[in-house]
């Protein structure tokens, strides 16, 4: 199974794809893409850590090339977040202009892979503000990536104030 779940900044999506992902009964992978630049980001990182530490999960840090992640077998992989994982084959290393193409490709034999995938990912598109083309392009390629997944994906959510909308499929049955 494969879930998307997109939603804006602080609208419970983790929350929710924590959620989804804890009924499951066998090897949990939270699956991070938030490079550590700064204290800021590994303030953060150590503070996401801490808030995971007795929910059963390891962590696997993973910036780019997330198709090529070593997984064990019949896992479930929580990926967070789409938007760091764009900025990382957008802006980082030996980084790729448009990536959506790949990491589409990546997500989905990565899908293939595991028992149940849950991605997170940032809503993007509608503010109506136009941004500098660095920016644009990288807004444009997060909207792709959130379409491509969306098409092989079972299920579909958005996170709207804490409250999920199935835009695809079902809601998965929740935490135990």
């Amino acid at each position: 199974m494969t879930v998307l779940i997109i939603g804006g900044s602080k609208c419970g999506k983790s929350s929710l794809a924590e959620s989804i992902i804890s009924r499951f009964g066998g090897k949990k992978i939270y699956l991070a893409t938030m490079q550590p630049y700064g204290d800021d980001a590994r303030a953060i990182i150590e503070r996401h850590k801490e808030q995971r530490k007795n929910k059963g999960f390891e962590t696997v840090e993973r910036y780019t090339d997330i198709g090529q992640t070593p997984l064990p077998e019949d896992c479930a992989v929580l990926l967070e977040c789409i938007g760091n994982l764009c900025a990382n084959e957008m802006f980082s290393g030996e980084s790729i202009s448009y990536p959506a193409e790949k990491i589409v490709k990546d997500l989905h034999r990565l899908a293939g892979r595991v028992r149940e995938l849950v991605i997170v990912s940032v809503r993007v598109g509608s503010d109506g503000i136009t941004y500098e083309e660095g920016t644009a392009a990288y807004i444009g390629e997060i909207g792709k990536i959130n379409s491509g997944i969306a098409a092989f994906a079972d299920n579909v959510i958005e996170c709207v104030f804490g409250i999920p909308v199935v835009l695809k499929g079902e809601l998965p049955c929740l935490s135990r």
